[in-house]
């Protein structure tokens, strides 16, 4: 049941979620220039926010709404075991297995590296942090979530000069300051668990790339011109071709990265304060939009709804056979053309027993056509094993007087 409803939910964030990722791609591509890497990898925070905005719940707001309808459904549809494929159970199951495989994945890389510990080494690195050689890896890397390891390919010394490898420590000194790794794996877990939506791997890869770019923001800030162009021969030199898929580890990325990273340094100091500006003006306004679209619109005592077709819910079958009762207090649309829309619940009591199958109802319902249509409807769904039952609201409401 908690597997169900959680499967609901995030598929009911998709839309919401694919505007948000299409958005943060598109400035990663198209808005480093004018806004600067260190500006729109911040604006990663504003897809948490936005969803958390979106899904604040109904319930600890009075609802100015005295039209609520009220259906009672009693257990009278047999009580037959579906044995219909679960698409809940699918994606639980392809997400662990991802989840697993991300593991694997890191520690097999780790393994494979066969890694020497330098006990004497002369660059300046982050106090309690080790560094290793490998003949395996061809550009400098951090490796480990919570303890940091920076590896170096094993002919360093013959591959930079000292003046070039002081430019590549500073670099790798700040993915261990900030901890990116740990960063990354964060943001790795949920797009795991949105392996569906394609989008969310490339926002992933956008938010890898935007990292890089920050890293070599910082470094630069404060260097000479020709230190500009010894980092970016340096980048040059370290362009491989390491996939980035499941890898939560800092590396310096493949060719088509690099040559964003060198063209975003060349621009490094093209930005533009009225672009960031009118960028978080149009955030901030989106993120009120959400906030003011949570709250109902109150209906006039000429809205008289009814539907022409309504969908009984199915009684929970364990909750039948254990003799549970209780109430499920839906939000939801009605489309010009009469159909259902943007259906959530407000509350429950209990929760999350009878959410599924209330939902999976109200989809169904078939109202008369309109040349508006209706926002925000309330009904209250009694769930009852007899047929009477207390008839009292979930929520609270606000009678607005004339």
């Amino acid at each position: 049941m908690v597997i169900q409803t959680g499967f609901n939910w995030l598929i009911e964030q998709q839309l919401l979620l694919s505007i948000l990722f299409c958005g943060f791609i598109l400035l990663e591509r198209f808005g480093l220039k004018a806004l600067g890497s260190r500006f729109v990898y911040k604006l990663a925070w504003l897809l948490p926010a936005a969803l958390v905005i979106a899904n604040l719940p109904n319930a600890i707001k009075p609802l100015q709404n005295s039209n609520i309808s009220h259906y009672l459904i009693t257990p009278n549809q047999p009580f037959t075991h579906e044995m219909g494929i679960s698409w809940a159970l699918i994606y639980v199951l392809i997400s662990a297995g991802l989840l697993i495989a991300s593991f694997i994945t890191h520690t097999r890389f780790v393994k494979s590296l066969q890694l020497t510990e330098l006990t004497q080494f002369e660059g300046t690195l982050t106090a309690d942090v080790k560094t290793y050689t490998s003949q395996h890896v061809a550009t400098p890397m951090v490796v480990g979530i919570l303890n940091s390891k920076l590896v170096l390919p094993s002919n360093y010394n013959t591959q930079f000069d000292k003046a070039t490898l002081a430019l590549i420590l500073e670099h790798e000194n700040v993915h261990i300051k900030r901890k990116d790794n740990l960063t990354n794996a964060l943001i790795l877990l949920p797009t795991i668990l949105l392996w569906f939506n394609p989008l969310a791997w490339f926002c992933y890869a956008s938010m890898r790339r935007l990292q890089e770019l920050t890293c070599d923001e910082r470094v630069l800030s404060n260097k000479t011109t020709q230190q500009h162009i010894l980092y970016s021969k340096a980048l040059i030199n370290c362009a491989a071709n390491a996939p980035t898929g499941l890898m939560a580890y800092s590396h310096y990325g493949d060719k088509k990265t690099m040559l964003q990273r060198l063209t975003n340094i060349k621009h490094s100091t093209e930005r533009s304060k009225f672009a960031k500006g009118g960028l978080l003006l149009v955030a901030a306004s989106m993120l009120s939009g959400l906030a003011i679209a949570k709250q109902p619109e109150a209906m006039t005592k000429e809205d008289h709804i009814s539907p022409t077709m309504r969908i009984e819910p199915l009684y929970p079958i364990q909750a039948a056979q254990q003799g549970i009762s209780g109430s499920v207090v839906l939000k939801y649309d009605i489309t010009p053309n009469g159909e259902t829309a943007n259906v959530s619940v407000v509350t429950a009591k209990p929760e999350a027993i009878f959410d599924r199958e209330a939902k999976k109802a109200l989809r169904q319902w078939q109202y008369k056509p309109s040349s508006m249509g209706y926002q925000n409807v309330l009904v209250q769904l009694d769930f009852a094993i007899n047929n009477e039952v207390a008839n009292t609201d979930l929520i609270e409401r606000i009678k607005v007087s004339h």
